[in-house]
């Protein structure tokens, strides 16, 4: 059985035909895809807005163990650039609060053009603390993120730095941050979104994701290959490859 410390799943919970018979049945798509995955990371909220009745639905689809990460709007992330964006945080906030307990993380990720200025990222962290307690990861794609000043400043605010994949930078070859959450997110290697993950690397990460549990590490495996629709049959396989080394 996998840790209730860990989570897997994937951007979003769209099912290609090939991989349906794989899930139980439902009345709509999240319904059969929490029938096996518990985690489902939510990509929509970046773009457009939903309503709070609409999170307490996704909620309400779902098993008590699941958990969704949302990803903030990218009004907050790319537009404002995390400068003076209180009430945009106060909405989505309290949309997204429609989750209730099932909200398990909230993802910021920020444009490859944003670089680390110490003083602008202090100020949004202590804006976004005052108002969120749980969980978060940020996946800056800047190089300037990547070093030790920047993993201080995050782990300050008890925010892990997401390992993405395509490594950008050699120095995101390992989470940073907090260190009591890892958030990986895989988009395909080599080509982005579309490559699937062969057996190899999904044992091997098993096996680092148990390592991390055993230390009582809160992780987060999001597959964001979908095109493909690669991410659900690497996510299942992560999944049986966790539960047989757990055994």
């Amino acid at each position: 059985m996998t840790p209730a410390s860990v989570h897997v799943g994937c951007a979003g919970w769209s099912l290609a035909r090939d991989v349906q018979p794989a899930f139980g049945e439902g009345a709509s798509l999240l319904q059969r895809y929490a029938t096996r995955l518990h985690a489902a990371e939510i990509n929509s909220s970046f773009y457009r807005p939903h309503q709070r009745a609409t999170y307490a639905r996704w909620a309400a689809s779902t098993p008590p163990g699941f958990r969704f990460a949302a990803k903030l709007p990218k009004a907050i992330t790319h537009v404002q650039r995390l400068v003076e964006c209180d009430s945009l945080l106060d909405a989505f906030l309290e949309q997204a609060g429609g989750l209730e307990e099932r909200l398990g993380c909230l993802l910021v990720q920020l444009p490859p053009s944003l670089a680390f200025n110490a003083a602008t990222v202090a100020t949004f962290l202590q804006v976004l603390r005052r108002r969120h307690v749980g969980a978060v990861a940020m996946e800056p794609r800047h190089a300037s993120w990547f070093t030790a000043e920047a993993d201080a400043l995050l782990h300050a605010h008890r925010v892990a730095r997401v390992l993405a994949d395509p490594v950008l930078h050699d120095a995101g070859r390992w989470p940073g941050g907090w260190p009591g959450l890892v958030y990986l997110r895989l988009h395909g290697t080599p080509r982005v979104y579309w490559s699937s993950y062969d057996e190899t690397l999904i044992a091997a990460l098993a096996r680092r994701i148990q390592l991390a549990a055993a230390q009582g590490i809160q992780v987060w495996c999001i597959f964001d290959n979908t095109a493909s629709g690669a991410a659900t049959h690497n996510a299942l396989a992560l999944q049986r490859a966790l539960t047989k080394d757990a055994t």
